[in-house]
């Protein structure tokens, strides 16, 4: 099977571009939107990331839970979108609900539902697949009829990679090694290569498939489903059935590059992984149509960045804060919200760096506002 084509054609399955209010950037553009009404009036679905956006660990991030619940009093559908394979549907389900979010397995979509779809499509019905996962990945891998094995010996047709966490045997690692090396087909849920914990950033699945791909010879790459890639956007929308549909993470080569291949609108939080830096930084397929402190952004309108007249200075205002670039070096002047300097800062780095190439000092910009 074709995977890339049929990724090509289903990606935006029963996404409703045309009801995407005129003007309204997807992304990527020069510089971030805003919002006269809510995000959560103007889109019909949230499909929210959950590490680093809704939860840190076992732990609620701040404003998350109050902020979604309000969300979806007025109107806006919640899914539960994770590169993370380890878990259930029901496992994450209940853990939102222990934190105050009635989710239900339905309403989550994960990477190893993701990466089950390509496998079932790529080969004959209840054949043995080799996984190299937690029970999230062996549980998707049921549910579309295969039969999950964890040797190269037990005549797999392919091998499937997602995270584990910190109990994965190493072994599971070698026979994937021994299984790529023989030339079957090889998936992988994600290639994140770092996840955040309570205690720190550690190593994601993108880790494990490194360790895959040297120990099998380093000469192949797996078909990866998770973000950014379009096979999970069109497993987001196949199961949620969004219309209009607002992408909201914390990563920027993930959650934010996923949404811009898809086509829809993103909402960047600062919760989880994404910095300030990082953000100015970005390149245009990293470059989120929003970007809110936390989740209550969902919940007022947003205002966008807009050009200062020359004669008054120049650069970019956003609130009472105003960004210029001279001489290739970023400034902040004014007060207010620090995520309105960093909407201003954005709008006049990028306007000078358009495809995220050239270089602009914004280390003292970025530490003026205090993020």
């Amino acid at each position: 099977m074709d995977a890339d084509r049929t990724d090509r054609t289903d990606r935006t399955a029963g996404t409703d571009h045309g009801a995407r209010p005129p003007g309204t950037p997807v992304g990527g553009g020069p510089l971030p939107a805003g919002s006269d009404v809510p995000l959560a009036e103007r889109h019909d679905t949230a499909l929210l990331d959950l590490d680093g956006v809704v939860y840190v660990g076992g732990a609620a991030v701040e404003h998350a839970v109050p902020s979604l619940l309000a969300a979806a009093r007025g109107g806006m559908r919640l899914a539960y979108v994770t590169n993370n394979a380890a878990r259930t549907p029901e496992v994450v389900a209940a853990h939102l609900a222990e934190l105050g979010l009635p989710a239900v397995p339905g309403e989550v979509v994960t990477s190893a539902q993701a990466v089950a779809r390509l496998v079932s499509e790529a080969v004959p019905p209840g054949a043995r697949v080799l996984y190299a996962g937690a029970e999230g990945l062996r549980s998707a891998l049921a549910e579309r009829g295969l039969v999950p094995v964890e040797s190269a010996d037990e005549e797999p047709l392919a091998v499937v990679q997602g995270y584990g966490g910190p109990d994965l045997p190493w072994g599971r690692l070698v026979e994937a090694s021994v299984a790529v090396g023989r030339g079957l087909p090889w998936f992988a849920s994600n290639t994140d290569l770092t996840i955040p914990t309570p205690r720190g950033i550690g190593p994601g699945n993108g880790a494990a498939v490194e360790v895959v791909r040297i120990g099998s010879g380093g000469r192949r790459e797996p078909v990866v489903a998770g973000k950014p890639q379009p096979p999970m956007h069109r497993e987001s929308v196949i199961r949620t059935g969004a219309r209009t549909p607002l992408v909201v993470g914390d990563r920027l080569d993930t959650d934010i590059e996923g949404a811009h291949n898809g086509g829809v609108d993103s909402l960047l939080v600062l919760t989880g992984v994404t910095d300030a830096a990082a953000l100015v930084a970005a390149e245009p397929r990293h470059r989120p149509t929003y970007v809110t402190a936390d989740l209550r952004g969902l919940l007022a309108p947003i205002p966008a960045p807009v050009p200062v007249p020359a004669a008054e200075g120049g650069g970019y205002r956003c609130g009472g804060m105003r960004a210029v670039v001279d001489g290739g070096v970023a400034s902040l002047d004014g007060a207010g919200d620090p995520v309105d300097g960093l909407r201003a800062l954005c709008g006049a780095v990028w306007e000078t760096a358009p495809d995220g190439r050239h270089a602009v000092d914004v280390r003292e910009a970025v530490a003026a506002l205090g993020l």
